[in-house]
């Protein structure tokens, strides 16, 4: 099932609200059991889909097991489109794997969606990515310079157009997501440049977005009243994060480049042995407030356990 039919029938239905999760691969030389345990936590809860996030040759954040978040440069971390085929032939999950301009050529991009034709994956986040200089591009190839790029080639190759001319060429069938920044991408020079930029990404074919991690509800409903107001009418999913230590407090702004509340941080602050509950709490709150709005999808970005998230999703249980 694509992410906008799960979230059309959850809306039509009056079914109790989706909840999605992002996860990421293994490292370099782990093991994948890791990632498939958190993988069967969560498949408890029946979650529509799961995100497996990819990273490029140069950059990518890492949580440490203090709960710091660093920017770490290294070799690509590989296995996002493995472990999307895991997860669905493990719980038949539908896998939402990312794709990066940066670090890939066109070419790389088109290989890497035949293969997830191939295995049946329907749905795609399309990201820029985050990369610390560019890499040389032979003469022979060519690259996705922003999301909206990549967004054009996946919808050219759902009508069937590749890079090159193929006779009988089938039309692939991927729902593509993008990103969203409820308070401003820090690259972008002002808001309505970025939600010009994510109109941009729409007009190409993106059929949902699913936004940064945010602490305040506030800034999710201003962003998407000016969205709308835009002309962005593609459903615009919540994404959150649990604080789990107050590392957290300092890390989370630093490599997201996002606020936190003063009623959050001052809580922490004044009883960091409690961060955890704290932000569990936090996340309960901030969950329902979103449900009670409408809201028919829920989005948790998860590191390496869903022990926090399970809390939060059982709790929502409860009160649903």
């Amino acid at each position: 099932m694509k992410v906008t039919e799960a979230i059309d029938r959850a809306s039509a239905d009056g079914a109790a609200p989706l909840i999605s999760y992002e996860i990421i691969p293994p490292k370099r030389g782990g093991s994948v059991a890791d990632a498939l345990a958190v993988v069967d936590a969560l498949a408890a809860f029946d979650p529509p889909f799961i995100d497996v996030t990819s990273h490029a040759a140069q950059a990518y954040y890492e949580e440490l097991p203090d709960g710091t978040v660093k920017r770490l440069v290294r070799r690509k971390r590989p296995g996002t489109i493995g472990l999307c085929a895991a997860i669905k032939a493990r719980h038949g999950i539908e896998a939402v794997p990312h794709l990066l301009c940066a670090g890939f050529t066109r070419e790389e991009t088109e290989d890497a969606l035949v293969e997830l034709g191939y295995l049946g994956v329907r749905n795609l986040m399309a990201l820029r990515g985050d990369d610390v200089a560019d890499k040389p591009v032979p003469s022979d190839r060519s690259v996705n310079r922003c999301a909206a790029d990549l967004v054009g080639q996946i919808t050219d190759m759902n009508a069937g157009r590749y890079l090159e001319d193929l006779l009988d060429a089938r039309p692939t069938d991927f729902c593509v997501g993008v990103a969203g920044y409820p308070e401003k991408h820090f690259a972008a020079a002002n808001r309505g440049r970025d939600i010009a930029e994510l109109k941009r990404k729409v007009d190409a074919g993106a059929e949902y977005v699913v936004t940064q991690m945010f602490f305040d509800n506030g800034h999710y409903r201003t962003f998407v009243a000016d969205c709308r107001a835009a002309g962005i009418e593609v459903p615009i999913i919540p994404g959150l994060k649990i604080i789990t230590t107050a590392v957290h407090v300092t890390s989370l702004p630093r490599a997201f480049h996002i606020d936190l509340p003063e009623a959050l941080v001052g809580e922490v602050t004044a009883a960091p042995q409690h961060a955890r509950e704290i932000g569990i709490r936090w996340a309960i709150r901030q969950s329902e407030e979103l449900l009670s709005d409408g809201v028919p999808i829920l989005h948790y970005y998860i590191m390496q356990s869903a022990a926090a998230v399970s809390q939060v999703v059982e709790a929502l249980r409860k009160t649903a």
